[in-house]
């Protein structure tokens, strides 16, 4: 443990790792501030944007420094992060409020008409049968105690409903 007021030195290797990394610091920072507020319009987000990309980069500074163009790395991270946490935001959103779904009271129309078509080609048990497993989900056990018939009952009157069902199906697209 270190005594209190002990002053630490690090090897000349990172003083200047340090020293280029700050040198960089003061001439990016202002442009990289001004372009992130330009982007997210807050103040606060543009700061915290901006710390990020630059701990990021010192993290790798390293690495970094000797690429070609530090700076564009500097901005294509600082943006990242913006849209990472768009992203994320628009996510909770979503999970937030659900979202309407569009109806089209038109098609919603026909497609109940021809529903009802295609069940007239059906006897009413297999209709009745359709109707509980296939449109309400419902398992065949529960359609058959609503039904009050057995469950294999059930299987065989939907099995016979949706062959009447392609049925007239194929002789109205004929």
């Amino acid at each position: 443990m270190r005594a209190e007021g002990e002053i630490i030195r690090f090897p000349t290797e990172d003083v200047g790792r340090r020293a280029r990394f700050d040198d960089f610091f003061r001439e990016e920072h202002e442009r990289l501030f001004k372009a992130l507020y330009f982007v997210t319009g807050v103040r606060a987000d543009a700061e915290e944007l901006m710390q990020d990309a630059f701990l990021r980069l010192w993290e790798r500074w390293d690495r970094i420094e000797t690429i070609d163009d530090p700076t564009g790395y500097l901005f294509r991270v600082a943006l990242n992060g913006f849209r990472m946490r768009r992203r994320r935001a628009a996510t909770a959103v979503r999970r937030l409020i659900p979202v309407p779904e569009i109806r089209d009271v038109f098609l919603e129309a026909e497609m109940r008409a021809d529903v009802r078509a295609l069940l007239l080609g059906c006897t009413p048990r297999q209709r009745a049968a359709l109707v509980l497993v296939d449109l309400l989900g419902y398992p065949s056990e529960e359609a058959a105690r609503i039904l009050r018939v057995r469950p294999s009952t059930v299987r065989v009157l939907t099995s016979k409903g949706r062959r009447a069902l392609r049925a007239t199906e194929g002789a109205r697209d004929a």
